[in-house]
């Protein structure tokens, strides 16, 4: 399909925006060419399915170069944060939203070899071949509503150097039968390289001060966010809201004033059959509860050990709200799967 206007719901979306961000921010708003090569590269990335210059090019049939619609994207004084703000603000008015469900992932964007002008990327773990590639690492903030998900945030992780460079030595070192006492020191945390738990809550602050108006039930969170920290600002964050997470199987929990791994406390015990939703189908889990002392979190902790159809292995979910039933966290804890809904319909668009 080649592009000779835009159509006419994406000019209408962009007047929109420009009058919410009169309307909210005095003195600001889009200009007109601005509007207009906004409006030309939605309808390319819908047109071609992705976001590639080249590909904007062959779609305007010449009519743009992908020299020009590279330098507007560079040079323009757009200001990228405020237009995803209003952008989701006119998106949640539009749809009426006014509850949800915020779900914090994270995924990766494999690159070339040599990627010195692409920003933040790094050595990352391939998890099909188990090796190591050049890419990026993005955390990304979805709202889950019962009409639409929709990403309302993201931002790019590095690794920090320093703290690679270390981690680097010291398992070379912890190989070799060093003492621990013997070698390096772990770096101090540097601010210029935010861990993704540090990055998922400033996506959650900047969420709740720009659309207070959406109430939001729960946070649902991957395996690297169930830590202390993460799942205790999260909650006070949103006024003491359900949060839940993940934890591994060998995290300690107190049992008879003993600590004992999170595993071996529910092998203790009988798990039941239970049926859930997952995307509207009834899928039967097994699964086991207990609120436990978790020793890392330093509190006690609603626990489910959790196993689907077909899986081998429990997963052991975390809940900070003890009040909820177990089978209602269950239950929550299945939009996760909306969140990789989100990351495989991202990858097919690459």
């Amino acid at each position: 399909m080649l592009i000779a206007e835009p159509l006419s719901f994406i000019n209408e979306y962009l007047r929109e925006i420009n009058s919410a961000i009169e309307a909210h921010y005095h003195g600001k708003k889009l200009s007109q060419i601005q509007q207009y090569w906004l409006s030309f590269c939605v309808m390319a990335i819908i047109v071609t399915n992705s976001v590639c210059w080249a590909r904007f090019e062959r779609a305007s049939i010449g009519k743009y170069s992908m020299a020009a619609l590279s330098w507007m994207f560079l040079n323009s004084k757009i200001q990228w944060d405020l237009l995803l703000q209003v952008s989701v603000t006119v998106i949640i008015r539009r749809y009426g939203i006014t509850e949800g469900t915020l779900g914090i992932d994270d995924t990766e964007k494999h690159r070339a070899k040599s990627t010195k002008r692409i920003f933040s990327t790094h050595k990352i773990k391939d998890k099909s071949s188990g090796g190591y590639i050049n890419g990026q690492s993005l955390v990304f903030l979805l709202l889950i509503t019962k009409k639409i998900t929709i990403p309302v945030g993201f931002s790019f992780y590095m690794p920090n150097p320093e703290e690679s460079a270390w981690r680097k030595v010291d398992k070379k070192l912890k190989k070799q039968g060093v003492p621990k006492k013997d070698r390096p020191a772990k770096p101090k945390q540097n601010k210029e390289y935010p861990t993704k738990a540090q990055i998922g809550l400033r996506l959650l602050e900047e969420f709740k001060n720009t659309h207070w108006q959406v109430r939001i039930q729960c946070i649902v969170a991957d395996a690297l966010y169930g830590n202390k920290r993460f799942v205790n600002s999260a909650s006070k964050l949103f006024g003491g809201i359900q949060v839940i997470s993940q934890i591994r199987c060998n995290q300690l929990v107190r049992f008879r004033n003993k600590k004992i791994s999170v595993e071996r406390f529910f092998n203790r015990y009988q798990a039941i059959k239970q049926t859930i939703k997952i995307r509207g189908e009834p899928v039967t889990v097994t699964m086991a509860s207990a609120r436990l002392h978790v020793h890392a979190h330093g509190k006690k902790r609603f626990v489910i050990a959790l196993k689907y159809e077909g899986e081998n292995k429990y997963r052991y979910i975390i809940a900070c709200d003890l009040s909820w039933r177990a089978a209602d966290i269950a239950q929550a804890y299945t939009l996760r799967w909306l969140v990789e809904v989100f990351f495989q319909e991202l990858s097919a668009g690459e």
